[in-house]
């Protein structure tokens, strides 16, 4: 054959389509469009793969979480309302305590216990740092009882407003006499207030003159807060005296001065004589008449050596100074004629003339009245008599003779005693 016949001949006729390979085409096909229409794969996460707690589980969690909240407000019961409130270790003993300026909580706690007022060293240290820790303690000497609580510790360490107790002076009592009461009284320890007494700075403030505030505390009932600051205490009895006195000088202006001039008297002076008839009076008509025969001894030129005689000023000086006399070492609360006598006993009146270095007690309102406006007599001594009362005379032969009298009235009074037993 030729190029030219092969060239012009008919063309073959298509191949029939593979049928087995349509289906599988067709398949596939099918499986894709699946795979492209299918929603895209969810992503869990290990929680989401859990399975739901139970009931029983859900209520033991409520019930554990209720009993820790129980638990958590008897706590804060515990420590805020019960422990404050605990009494102390001991019996009501009085405990006198030196706290250091700004103690910590702990610090203050085994100061506490060691002094044996309470029990809990560590559990006071939480109660305090909850409450407010112990800046406000004040420093110094405390007077404590070991039956109190956390709470009226803290009440007296920190001075504030707490439980008081009355006390009640009576008229001619020393400082000395006042500060064991206090004492007593849980208020303050006794040196701590004779200290406060004899301290320069608050006398200065308080506008005492002299080496004590003798004369000057006036004698009434005060209410007083347990362990008080002893100065507190001082300036509260001052201004009771200066209320008293201020009363008085005015209702008895004109007298009074007539004796500070008469007799050249200061304030301090004329609350020294009426502490001197604080002590010789028993009844008060005779505080005036007492008055008068020491004033009269004072300012009678003729009257010489100016000597008061007056025995309890010799007991005084016993009490304030014994190192300086002697025969005040046999003093047992009652001068002696050695003692009265005793010359080294700057506060004897009987060998020292005028009136004695300062008061020696603290007066009340009828001796300061006394002194203030004393009775217009001439006499000049006086002798006790019996019953509280004194035998008074312008003369020295008619006081023998009262002297006399009441010696042989004592003895017979003893002989008629002595008969009836």
């Amino acid at each position: 054959m030729t190029d030219e016949g092969a060239a012009g001949a008919p063309p073959a006729p298509p191949a029939p389509p593979d049928r087995g390979k349509g289906k599988a085409g067709r398949k596939r096909a099918k499986t894709k469009r699946k795979r492209r229409s299918a929603p895209p794969a969810v992503h869990r996460t290990p929680s989401q793969g859990r399975r739901a707690p139970s009931g029983l589980v859900l209520r033991l969690a409520r019930w554990a979480g209720a009993v820790a909240g129980i638990a958590a407000v008897a706590a804060a019961v515990g420590i805020f309302v019960v422990y404050p409130s605990e009494r102390g270790p001991g019996e009501g003993h009085a405990v006198e305590l030196v706290v250091p300026r700004d103690p910590g909580p702990e610090a203050l706690g085994g100061l506490l216990v060691g002094a044996g007022v309470l029990r809990h060293e560590h559990l006071f240290a939480l109660w305090l740092r909850l409450t407010g820790g112990a800046s406000g303690v004040a420093p110094g000497r405390h007077l404590l009882t070991d039956d109190a609580s956390p709470r009226e510790l803290m009440n007296r360490l920190e001075r504030r407003a707490g439980a008081t107790t009355r006390v009640t002076f009576p008229e001619g009592w020393t400082r000395f006499d006042m500060a064991r009461r206090l004492q007593d009284k849980r208020v303050v320890p006794v040196r701590e207030f004779l200290d406060a007494t004899t301290d320069a700075a608050l006398l200065q403030e308080l506008g005492i003159g002299g080496d004590s505030a003798e004369g000057f505390l006036f004698p009434a009932t005060y209410d007083f807060a347990m362990d008080s600051d002893a100065s507190d205490v001082v300036r509260r009895m001052k201004r009771e005296f200066d209320r008293r006195w201020d009363t008085l000088s005015r209702s008895r202006g004109s007298s009074l001065n007539d004796v500070m001039t008469s007799a050249r008297m200061g304030l301090r002076d004329v609350v020294t004589l009426a502490s001197m008839v604080e002590r010789e009076a028993a009844v008060d008509e005779e505080r005036s008449i007492i008055a008068s025969v020491f004033l009269n001894r004072l300012r009678d030129p003729a009257f010489k050596p100016k000597h008061l005689e007056c025995d309890p000023t010799a007991s005084y000086g016993c009490l304030v100074s014994p190192e300086k006399a002697p025969t005040c070492r046999d003093f047992t609360g009652k001068a002696t004629a050695a003692i009265e006598h005793d010359p080294d006993n700057p506060y004897s009146t009987y060998t020292h003339e005028g009136l004695p270095p300062g008061p020696i007690a603290n007066p009340g309102a009828r001796s300061l009245e006394a002194a203030m406006a004393p009775a217009a007599t001439r006499y000049l001594f006086f002798v006790a008599r019996g019953e509280g009362r004194h035998s008074f005379s312008e003369t020295y032969e008619a006081h023998l003779g009262a002297v006399r009298a009441g010696v042989a009235g004592r003895k017979a009074a003893a002989i008629d005693e002595s008969v009836r037993e």
